[in-house]
């Protein structure tokens, strides 16, 4: 097979400043580049930041009753070591589900 690239990657020793325009796309950008980067912040699963714990929590205990149910649905279809590994994964999504209804308890409770 022949390899595209040489070993280690040329690059341009005068270049000091890390942008777009000097990582070429032949070639794989280095930790130094990539901490070097600018991070934005993704917006595309945002919370809001400003949502109470209650309703937070209500979400998540959703969430978790969705994954429960799901898993449960793909371990009726499943058979052998798949089906018990299934049913331990909806075992600890329940365990997590319960905790987080614990929680909403208590914050509904005021304490």
């Amino acid at each position: 097979m022949f390899k595209v690239t040489p070993n280690p990657p040329d690059t341009d020793p005068t270049s000091s400043s890390i942008d777009s325009d000097s990582i070429s796309p032949d070639r794989i950008p280095s930790a130094a580049d990539i901490r070097a980067t600018p991070r934005k912040l993704c917006t595309m699963f945002f919370v809001n930041p400003e949502l109470d714990i209650e309703t937070l929590l209500a979400h998540a205990c959703e969430s978790l009753a969705s994954a429960n149910v799901m898993t449960m649905d793909l371990a009726d279809r499943t058979e052998g070591t798949s089906r018990n590994t299934l049913l331990g994964i909806a075992q600890v999504i329940l365990l997590g589900e319960l905790a987080v209804n614990r929680v909403l308890d208590r914050v509904e409770l005021g304490g």
